[in-house]
């Protein structure tokens, strides 16, 4: 379900100097861009559950402390035409009230305008979810939808 809501409502990317990142409320999705020609063989990625490190051809792109944790166990990386690296980090807290605010701990931030539009996505796949009957993709949202979104928990049925 969440990767059929993904696919319609696109994503809401955070613009990096080697290329953006992204967030579902399962996974955090790291595009960097590599020379064109990049070998497996040139690409040093170390993840761990709160630790990232990637070099590219003996070069640092970035290394820190993730923003929050994640299932290290589950975590991917892949080189995609040579030129594009692909990571999938696992969160281990999926709900909608967990939107990264930046990749590594005070490095690579969502502008306001990125972090309130990452917010409002996330609160609408949390509503997919609990309403697996209706399409939320192309939906809007305003108000309270902060932390994930108002709590129905207590509403009667």
């Amino acid at each position: 379900m969440s990767v059929n809501f993904e696919e319609k409502s696109g994503a809401i990317p955070c613009k990096t100097p080697w290329g953006s990142w992204y967030q579902t409320m399962e996974e955090v999705f790291v595009e960097v861009n590599v020379p064109n020609g990049t070998t497996a063989k040139e690409v040093k990625c170390s993840l761990g559950s709160r630790q990232v490190e990637l070099l590219v051809k003996g070069q640092e792109v970035f290394k820190g402390k993730l923003f929050a944790t994640t299932v290290a166990d589950e975590a991917t990386w892949t080189l995609e035409d040579r030129c594009l690296i692909r990571i999938v980090l696992m969160k281990t807290n999926r709900e909608a009230g967990n939107c990264w605010t930046s990749l590594l701990e005070g490095q690579y931030c969502a502008d306001p305008w990125v972090q309130d539009q990452m917010q409002r996505k996330l609160t609408l796949e949390r509503f997919q979810r609990e309403n697996p009957g209706f399409d939320f993709s192309g939906a809007e949202i305003s108000g309270n939808f902060a932390g994930g979104g108002p709590d129905f928990s207590d509403l009667q049925k």
